[in-house]
């Protein structure tokens, strides 16, 4: 259920009267090195045992990771640590209970109707190259369909809708960590994002909404709180009205935090961008893309890149070198078209895709929306697993990719995910 977002910062404390039975439970040394976000190597030498890497830590030594210099909390915030780990840690994929929600396969294309936090941990091991999304953004966008998730800091709440900037970027992070495991060694994760101011406004559907608002289109006047959502900007800890949250950049950190490597922190100049009614700074016309990797080496092809046409992402000619790709993007922006209100262009998905995959090697987008990104992996002859939680957005995903691909048959299933995504072997990353 969608409600206001009123940005009220807890102000709660770890507490360490645990049981000495509970302070000997022993817990996987990965989750335990993503929750407090340290590295392997750092935690051995903070708990005085520089030469050692156990399998496992006890939650003493976790109490006293917390109390470590530099500690910054990744997906679970400091007080709830403790409790995560001893009752409500990420179940393995085998221990977690089958779902049967509507999935459509369209060739090599697999669109699945469901929420991404419990369908990633549900993915093979090893089995995806590339992940390309554009995840909701906090406070931005009301879209159709919404729906609550429980989330492991203890949150419920549709992605996107959180009352703090920290608590979407706490999920995006543990969306992060559920998808780790499935990416393969030379994968690469690219996730838009873009920021939010922290300003007492109306949430609307789409960019529409706001031009008509803005323009004072009959009928759309109402004052911020008549909308069927708002957001207000009192009550955060630090954070003052107009402030930008800097959402994508403490992104970045706290995904290194957990094990991704930040390749590169990527501006997209988009042609054109929204009139905005500001006095006091400067109007943006920029996005962010993070390009993630597992290790240090992902598949990197720029001679794929160099090949591309325009409309899937090759070299912008006016702006961009024929002979080397930066980090400031010239992309156009999605005509909105498709009737969802945060389209992402079918350029920006097709040049992330051009540049870590080959053909026949799996992309992944877990926001798939109206399909864009699985229209181009279907142009660029790549298989692709979509998820959204919408189902409306699928049918439209659905049409897309048939009209991609020719296919006029349905093949429809609602057999459970696990059975039917497990069945997919890791591409070759030779």
């Amino acid at each position: 259920m969608i409600g206001d977002i009123v940005p009220r910062s807890p102000t709660d404390r770890l507490v360490r009267d645990f049981t000495k039975k509970d302070k000997e439970r022993e817990f996987d040394a990965e989750l335990v090195s993503q929750v407090v976000g340290m590295s392997r190597a750092f935690i051995a030498r903070a708990l005085g045992r520089p030469n050692t890497r156990p399998k496992t830590y006890t939650l003493r030594d976790v109490l006293d990771l917390l109390d470590v210099d530099g500690f910054q909390e990744t997906f679970v915030p400091r007080s709830k640590i403790p409790k995560y780990l001893l009752e409500d840690s990420l179940a393995p994929p085998s221990e977690l209970p089958a779902l049967r929600q509507s999935t459509r396969t369209i060739g090599d294309v697999e669109l699945r109707v469901g929420n991404a936090r419990d369908l990633l941990p549900r993915l093979a091991a090893g089995s995806v190259q590339c992940v390309t999304t554009s995840s909701p953004y906090w406070g931005m966008r009301v879209y159709e369909n919404e729906r609550s998730v429980t989330w492991a800091d203890g949150e419920t709440c549709p992605y996107g809708f959180e009352q703090t900037p920290e608590g979407f970027i706490r999920h995006t992070i543990e969306l992060l960590v559920l998808l780790k495991p499935a990416i393969t060694k030379t994968g690469s994760v690219w996730w838009n994002i873009m920021d939010t101011y922290n300003t007492r406004t109306p949430i609307r559907g789409n960019a529409r909404e706001r031009l008509d608002a803005m323009g004072e289109k009959p009928g759309s006047r109402k004052g911020w709180t008549e909308h069927a959502a708002c957001r207000h900007s009192a009550g955060h800890m630090y954070l003052d009205d107009t402030e930008l949250s800097s959402v994508p950049p403490r992104i970045a950190e706290r995904a290194s935090r957990v094990g991704y490597k930040l390749k590169s922190f990527i501006t997209w100049r988009k042609h054109t961008s929204p009139p905005e009614p500001v006095k006091s700074r400067v109007s943006r016309q920029a996005e962010y893309v993070l390009h993630l990797s597992v290790n240090r080496t992902p598949f990197f092809d720029k001679a794929a890149w160099l090949k591309l046409e325009s409309r899937l992402g090759g070299p912008n000619m006016l702006r961009e070198s024929a002979e080397r790709i930066t980090d400031v993007w010239y992309l156009p922006t999605a005509s909105g078209k498709n009737g969802h209100g945060a389209e992402f262009p079918l350029a920006l998905a097709g040049r992330c895709i051009a540049l870590t995959t080959k053909p026949g090697e799996l992309v992944l987008d877990p926001f798939v929306g109206s399909g864009t990104t699985a229209v181009a992996a279907v142009e660029l002859g790549r298989p692709c697993i979509g998820f959204d939680i919408s189902e409306a957005y699928i049918e439209v995903a659905e049409s897309r990719v048939r009209s991609a691909t020719h296919q006029p048959q349905l093949d429809e299933g609602s057999d459970d995910v696990g059975a039917q995504l497990s069945a997919r072997k890791p591409a070759a990353t030779g």
